[in-house]
């Protein structure tokens, strides 16, 4: 079996540990400790707790820059329809990242690394909003782009009788639903 580098360990030893307590509630030690290296080792291939979690979020960032860069060829339907996919597909495909972005928002947000994400996400729901400033359109957007990843990463697939497939497709389905406009027949 051949054992991985100690960098990958210690960005899955991170992943894991910034889940469970959290980006500030983890410390390069628990790291270092959880991966069986020393401190140095680990500072030898990371400078900072900010630079494993920024590399441990990079892929996802990169696919929100895609999402932003498609959104912005597209218009009306078209446009939301490819932000709500696109939207559930991110937030399935990273559910520990977001877990872990997630669970220190208002503070990572901060960080140089997680700046442009918040324009992005602010873009994203711009679309979901359809362009309405409406109140209702906007805060039915925000629950979407918050409700996606908040069940991507918090539900227990082991314990729901259903693939990743029936939850993206019933992701898409209730986004849509919540997002659709109010008309004489729904209201």
């Amino acid at each position: 079996m051949v054992r991985s580098s100690t960098r990958d360990e210690i960005l899955a030893s991170a992943a894991r540990l910034f889940a469970q307590a959290g980006y500030k509630g983890t410390s390069l030690h628990d790291i270092a400790v959880d991966v069986g290296c020393s401190k140095a080792a680990l500072l030898y291939h990371f400078d900072s707790k900010e630079a494993i979690l920024t590399q441990l979020c990079a892929p996802a960032i990169a696919e929100l820059e895609q999402l932003h860069e498609r959104l912005g060829h597209l218009e009306g339907g078209e446009a939301r329809e490819a932000a709500i996919e696109g939207f559930v597909d991110l937030s399935m495909r990273y559910r520990k990242e977001i877990q872990v972005i997630f669970g220190d928002l208002p503070g990572l947000l901060q960080q140089p690394a997680f700046q442009r994400v918040h324009l992005m996400a602010q873009k994203v729901c711009e679309v979901l909003a359809a362009g309405s400033g409406s109140p209702a359109a906007v805060i039915a957007a925000k629950l979407v782009l918050a409700g996606i990843p908040a069940i991507a990463f918090g539900i227990d697939l082991e314990t729901h009788d259903y693939s990743d497939e029936e939850l993206r497709a019933a992701l898409i389905e209730a986004a849509t639903r919540a997002l659709a406009p109010l008309t004489p027949d729904n209201r």
